[in-house]
């Protein structure tokens, strides 16, 4: 009885963590940290602790990142950056707690909260004026780019839940909101990722249906503000400073490859050692990161982070490629899908895996699909830690 109420106040606060994600990362962390703690004493009275198998790279991604802090040439600053590895702790804990048919009910929360965050950032361009490159909207979050790569997630999700379940009429009404604050935050990588992983459930559902592709980008040239098409267009010029930039990153992202490939320059140095690997007529723009997550991952933290990281991601596809063929984790599985196709999509031009509250839903997401088997499946891909 005293387990059931632990997983019970878990679980809830489970659902706490995924809706105030969207609003206030102060608020989510609460709510993460009661979960967590419920999860542990869980897991302490029980001798047992079991995780996917997409834990296993991941953890071996976490161990690079520590080698990497080790060698960095600012052991302070790459460890305190490495209190990141601390969220990986999100996966065993979804994976007890949305046991079953509860997993389904999470992205029932992820997916209304998320519409209730797109609705804010309509409200923001329209009303308060957040329409411009200077001024985006970022709805309650602190950062644009983090908000509209949480929706991305958002919208594949919902993508996932009206084209994988015969439950398709609230995620139909939230689909139009998230689809046009995609276009107002101006950010290209997000929308680009979206569309990416909108087209990759549409093929997997039926191939004739990437005809609404064509349809879907039709209305966003003829309905979106004349600032929004600009700056999705301004990506085919080669002259446009952003592009230009991204360019050089990968360069002098390479070059720090190549200096050090086995533990990069270390967590949260690539900014402050960019000029040394800059070409001397390049453009000198301050860069926090290297908006690439594979380039900026094996910079900063060398090639075997990388090779576990893509690991990681080879896992999840193998496993959910499976799941897609059980009903009770088809439209879940469907929704990591999407989820990785966008990531990657979107990760090319932004460095979105290294963002806290996009990581976070990320690892929720991913989890879900597994945490939905039904008690004792066999070949879940669970693995029991007792």
């Amino acid at each position: 009885m005293q387990r059931e109420w632990f997983q019970r106040i878990g679980y809830f606060a489970l659902l706490g963590f995924v809706a105030a994600l969207q609003f206030s990362i102060a608020a989510a962390n609460i709510f993460l940290a009661l979960s967590l703690l419920m999860w542990l004493v869980n897991a302490i009275a029980t001798h047992r602790m079991e995780v996917p198998r997409f834990f296993y790279p991941l953890a071996v991604y976490a161990a690079a990142t520590l080698v990497s802090a080790s060698f960095s040439d600012d052991p302070n600053a790459s460890f305190v950056d490495s209190k990141q590895l601390v969220l990986f702790l999100i996966v065993p804990m979804v994976f007890e707690l949305a046991r079953g048919t509860r997993a389904p009910f999470v992205v029932q929360v992820i997916i209304t909260v998320g519409a209730l965050s797109a609705l804010y950032g309509i409200f923001q361009f329209g009303v308060l004026q957040y329409d411009n490159l200077g001024r985006r909207p970022q709805g309650a979050l602190g950062h644009y780019m983090t908000y509209s790569g949480v929706l991305m997630l958002v919208t594949c999700a919902a993508a996932a839940r009206i084209l994988f379940t015969r439950d398709r009429l609230w995620p139909s009404l939230m689909m139009p909101a998230l689809l046009v604050i995609l276009g107002l935050t101006f950010t290209r990588s997000a929308l680009v990722g979206a569309c990416a992983g909108i087209a990759f459930l549409l093929l997997l559902k039926d191939l004739r249906l990437m005809a609404v592709m064509p349809v879907l980008a039709a209305l966003f040239f003829v309905l979106a503000p004349p600032q929004v098409t600009n700056r999705f267009m301004s990506m085919f010029d080669a002259r446009d400073p952003t592009r230009v930039d991204r360019v050089t990153m990968l360069k002098v992202g390479s070059r720090m490859v190549k200096a050090n490939p086995l533990v990069g320059v270390g967590p949260t140095r690539v900014g402050p050692r960019y000029r040394e690997f800059l070409d001397p007529n390049a453009p000198n723009n301050p860069v926090p990161h290297l908006h690439n997550v594979p380039m900026q991952i094996a910079a900063e933290r060398g090639v075997p982070a990388l090779v576990a990281w893509l690991w990681m991601i080879g896992v999840l596809a193998i496993d959910m490629v499976r799941r897609l063929k059980l009903a009770d984790t088809r439209f879940l599985a469907a929704a990591a899908l999407g989820a990785i196709v966008a990531m990657f999509a979107a990760g090319l031009a932004e460095y979105n895996f290294g963002d806290s509250e996009f990581l976070m839903l990320f690892l929720v997401l991913m989890t879900l699909p597994y945490a939905a088997r039904p008690e004792g499946e066999k070949g879940s891909g669970g693995v029991s830690a007792s």
